[in-house]
């Protein structure tokens, strides 16, 4: 099967290599699930009663859990389209302290978001049982389908802290050199000299002090003794 080449130049772009990288994949899939809970529960989380005509919140009439819910997925779906944005340019960024603290500030919110869900998930859960039969008429389903993707977003988050984890023991620091554009003295490794390459120092010596004046600085010269001129008679 022959695959023209401009397909091929597709497959070979950018874009789709960035979508192919499993931090992009999980990146996506967070931020659907975020999208599905706080939509769900935005859209159908508040009805009345059959006995009223007031709104109340689907989860045992707590409020609370219905703004809990649709504020923390409306926060990490927004968390999630940073970072896609951040990882889109990642390639751009020149400073390794910039990438670094990148990395470790994505592992940590990734560490609080997963716990973050856990919490929701057992709350909301708690909230649904405790919920009596047949209250409302309408947004039983968009309940259980918050409650679902906030248990799946446990291990999505787990897993996107363990890529960001991976990451940043992989990318490790980059000695920094010195910069006029940065204006800054900054460090550089030095390699101790190994075994296999030692050192090789003039032994001093009579036969070696030919050697020695040749390996003097060429600014630092000895004196000449001037010399005796015999002038002759007239």
């Amino acid at each position: 099967m022959h695959i023209p080449e401009s397909l091929q130049d597709l497959a070979d772009s950018e874009a789709v290599q960035f979508l192919k990288r499993p931090k992009t994949i999980v990146r996506i899939f967070a931020g659907v699930f975020s999208l599905i809970i706080f939509s769900s529960l935005l859209t159908d989380g508040y009805q009345n009663k059959t006995d009223s005509s007031q709104l109340h919140c689907v989860l045992n009439s707590n409020n609370m859990a219905c703004s809990f819910a649709v504020g923390a997925g409306l926060l990490a779906f927004v968390c999630c389209l940073t970072f896609l944005a951040l990882d889109a340019h990642e390639s751009r960024i020149t400073s390794t302290r910039f990438k670094t603290a990148f990395q470790l500030l994505d592992f940590i919110l990734a560490v609080l978001w997963a716990g973050t869900w856990f919490m929701g998930f057992c709350f909301l859960a708690n909230q649904k049982q405790r919920s009596p039969p047949k209250e409302f008429l309408l947004g039983s389903s968009s309940a259980k389908a918050a409650i679902t993707f906030a248990f799946f977003s446990i291990f999505i988050w787990i897993f996107q802290a363990y890529l960001a984890l991976h990451d940043l023991r992989n990318d490790a620091p980059v000695p920094y050199k010195r910069s006029l554009d940065e204006g800054a003295v900054v460090l550089t490794t030095l390699s101790p000299p190994s075994a296999t390459s030692p050192i090789n120092m003039p032994s001093i010596g009579a036969n070696n002090l030919n050697y020695a004046s040749s390996a003097l600085s060429p600014y630092v010269t000895t004196p000449k003794v001037p010399r005796l001129v015999m002038m002759p008679d007239n």
